[in-house]
């Protein structure tokens, strides 16, 4: 899929799913950001530690579509580069498409994954299992 400028990733991403019935999917891509923000999880508070940046290039976006109490929940990573030729990565919070395009490549999955909150940890992990 190709967004542009203005959209929301994550939530395009969560409305593909439902709109298309996708059972789960693995997703790469790349382009341009308006706005990104970034987690690093802090074990200790159970949390994500956000930071944002706006203006960046996408140079890698990955990760899985899978589902978690009957709703959406795209898990994805990125870097992205500024102009000075610096990159920043890590857990990706948001993401809206800047001025040029984002190009989305997704695998669909025959089988529909889930996550489950991991109690000991508190981070959502997927089931490699199947949902019933």
């Amino acid at each position: 899929m190709v967004l542009r400028q203005g959209d929301d990733v994550l939530g395009r991403l969560g409305t593909l799913m439902v709109d298309e019935d996708i059972p789960s999917a693995m997703l790469s891509g790349f382009g341009f950001a308006g706005q990104i923000t970034f987690g690093f999880f802090d074990f200790e508070a159970r949390e994500y530690k956000p930071k944002s940046y706006e203006n960046l290039e996408v140079t890698n976006l990955t990760g899985s579509l899978a589902w978690k109490d009957g709703k959406p929940l795209p898990h994805l990573h990125a870097t992205a580069g500024s102009a000075s030729f610096e990159a920043v990565g890590g857990h990706l919070l948001a993401l809206e498409v800047g001025r040029d395009s984002m190009e989305l490549h997704v695998m669909i999955l025959r089988d529909r994954l889930e996550r489950t909150t991991d109690a000991s940890i508190g981070a959502n992990i997927l089931q490699l299992e199947p949902a019933g």
